[in-house]
């Protein structure tokens, strides 16, 4: 078992928390934007992806709070247990949105119109979130938390979700496919759901992977 300094840790942590911070504010603007552009285009992908923007705000809040908490052990261990059940519910609850909106969708045939901003906007996602994510990764993995192991990966998983969408998109925009937008909604309901059960249960798919730095 590795151990570690109590500055040492405080570093880490006040990391953790600039980087969760950084990614409140882009998920705030990533879901405004995203939201409206997919109201606008009636993009069903669109729309979720920016719900998803909320509830990756709510599990990086969670994500904070368990920060938060890290000074004390006693607290430390039950915010890890409060807070990575909390972000496996966003997860479920979003997997769970996607799937009744895009049947819906696809049921009805309600073709979406292009939306150049919903490009833009998935292009800049495969851009900034695996830079955070890889980043919260390492902080998650120093500190030993599968909390912040679950909210890292729901930021990863906004990367793929990310190219999902792009692709959706794109089909749409250039071929006038337009099932091609709900199906890329779909697309991204087992990955969200698995890691939402994942989470729920108190397992990440990386947490066994952390060094921990404490008992």
């Amino acid at each position: 078992m590795t151990t570690v300094s109590l500055p040492d840790r405080v570093a880490v942590v006040r990391r953790g928390q600039v980087l969760t911070w950084a990614t409140i504010a882009y998920n705030s603007l990533e879901a405004v934007l995203s939201i409206g552009a997919g109201l606008l285009a009636g993009s069903i992908a669109l729309v979720g992806f920016g719900l998803d923007s909320l509830l990756e705000l709510t599990s990086s809040l969670a994500g904070l709070w368990r920060l938060r908490m890290d000074a004390a052990p006693a607290r430390r261990a039950h915010a890890e247990r409060v807070a990575l059940r909390a972000i496996g519910v966003c997860f479920l609850c979003l997997a769970a949105y996607i799937l009744a909106d895009a049947s819906w969708t696809l049921v009805n045939r309600e073709a979406p119109e292009e939306s150049l901003l919903g490009i833009g906007i998935a292009i800049g996602s495969l851009i900034a979130m695996p830079l955070l994510a890889r980043a919260k990764r390492r902080v998650a993995a120093r500190l030993a938390s599968r909390a912040l192991t679950a909210e890292a990966r729901q930021t990863e998983i906004c990367t793929y979700l990310s190219a999902i969408l792009l692709g959706g998109l794109l089909a749409t925009a250039l071929f006038g496919w337009w099932w091609a937008d709900p199906l890329a909604g779909l697309v991204m309901v087992p990955l969200v759901a698995w890691e939402g059960v994942a989470a729920v249960r108190g397992r990440t798919v990386c947490a066994d992977c952390c060094d921990p730095l404490d008992a």
